[in-house]
């Protein structure tokens, strides 16, 4: 298909709550065309924390069940458990109603196909198009369960993963107020960590608290508390818990270009040679498989995008630097919970020392400014923003400038990574105050 989607972004469709494209009304007629592009008869459903969940989410499965599917309610859930869910349940796809790691004002309902992936582009465009008046002329009305439990599933199913001794003492989990809160202590309890020093942070949630001041989006309080209390390391997730990020005990940052270089050395010993990584990715990753024999792939940022790469290259590891990792053989969305383990089976089995990673890795400087947009992004002429980060690039010797619309938020982004980091902050600033006027 060669239209462009109106109402999905890189990661479902997203607003501020009540509002926009996410209001009762919308959720109601995505949960309606969602059923009439899949003809599904079993959907699982999902939320996050926030105030508005509860308003969306009943619209959304009244969409649902009007066209005669029914609905498995989990509840607060991470998005990876949906996924999960709609695979144990033999379900015909899943939805989840989250924002991600953005504020609480903001919320967002993503859709999973039968397999517990995200939908492609067409899909969504599909869903787009029967957005319309479509009544229901059959008159069977689908039945709505609650299903608790599905949380608990999830959970026990990641401690599953978690090999015998890789449990390290001294570990703090950053659940952001969100859909991790209640599946991390559940983790905590099947697994090795129930009788080690671990802690649990940012579990409480209110409805209005979802990614304030914790989370990937706020390192300092995890990276903080790891060092205040003398940690060994320390996992941070966003809203939905797709995403995590690590502190080591010096409270230095460990992104997921460093938990792919670890996990890209891991899964070669199980037989995978290649990692999809985005074009956010830092320049020195490659370095680093190239000299392990890896191919690294590249592709669009969003982890649909590194998803859909993998399928087609036979890649059996993908991610991004924001701390999206899929997994395939384990898991088939970005899920910070499976992540975790993994990372953990990796440095047990790899015999790696935590704490050198960040300093052993060699990041290549890299500077990622946002401009705030004044104009819908399909508005902003990135043909002339093309021609100027064109201008720029070949003074970039050994590196790279890179820019985009963000779709997710109003923003536009510009990245650039070069050897000298006098270059990239020169160049930054310049292409900041250059791009503005196209914002």
């Amino acid at each position: 298909m060669n239209k462009e989607r109106k109402l999905f972004g890189t990661d479902g469709v997203r607003d501020i709550a009540n509002s926009g494209k996410m209001t009762p009304e919308v959720a109601l007629k995505l949960g309606r065309a969602f059923i009439k592009h899949t003809r599904g008869r079993k959907i699982v459903v999902g939320s996050d924390t926030r105030l508005s969940c509860r308003m969306l989410e009943g619209a959304l499965i009244s969409g649902i069940s009007s066209e005669g599917a029914d609905v498995h309610l989990a509840g607060v859930i991470p998005t990876p458990g949906v996924s999960y869910a709609v695979k144990a349940l033999n379900a015909d796809g899943g939805a989840v109603i989250s924002a991600s790691h953005n504020p609480a004002e903001y919320n967002g309902i993503k859709f999973l196909g039968a397999d517990g992936c995200k939908l492609s582009d067409d899909e969504e465009l599909a869903i787009e198009d029967k957005l319309g008046s479509f009544p229901n002329t059959s008159g069977e009305i689908g039945r709505v369960y609650d299903s608790p439990e599905l949380v608990k599933d999830y959970a026990q199913h990641i401690a599953s993963l978690l090999e015998p001794e890789a449990a390290i003492d001294g570990t703090a989990f950053d659940c952001a107020g969100g859909a991790s809160a209640r599946s991390v202590p559940v983790l905590i309890e099947h697994t090795d960590f129930s009788r080690l020093n671990t802690r649990v942070i940012a579990s409480e949630y209110d409805g209005l608290n979802i990614n304030r001041d914790c989370g990937v989006m706020h390192m300092d309080n995890l990276t903080g508390y790891v060092k205040a209390k003398n940690l060994t390391l320390g996992f941070a997730f966003d809203g939905d818990a797709d995403r995590v990020l690590i502190s080591d005990s010096q409270g230095r940052i460990i992104d997921g270009d460093i938990m792919l270089w670890v996990l890209g050395r891991w899964l070669k010993t199980r037989g995978n040679k290649k990692v999809v990584v985005t074009v956010m990715s830092n320049m020195a990753l490659e370095a680093h498989f190239e000299r392990e024999g890896i191919e690294t792939l590249r592709c669009p940022v969003g982890d649909r995008y590194v998803l859909e790469l993998m399928r087609e290259s036979g890649a059996g590891l993908g991610g991004e630097q924001s701390g999206h990792i899929i997994a395939s053989e384990f898991t088939a969305t970005g899920d910070g919970l499976c992540t975790a383990m993994l990372f953990l089976n990796a440095i047990h089995d790899l015999q790696e020392d935590v704490q050198t990673l960040v300093d052993r890795f060699g990041r290549y400087p890299q500077r990622l400014t946002n401009l705030t947009l004044k104009r819908p992004r399909e508005q902003v002429d990135m043909a002339a923003v093309d021609e100027i980060v064109s201008e720029y690039q070949a003074k970039v010797k050994g590196g790279r400038i890179f820019v985009r619309t963000s779709g997710t938020e109003p923003l536009l982004r510009i990245l650039v990574e070069a050897p000298a980091l006098e270059t990239v902050e020169e160049l930054s600033g310049i292409l900041s105050a250059r791009l503005e006027e196209y914002c």
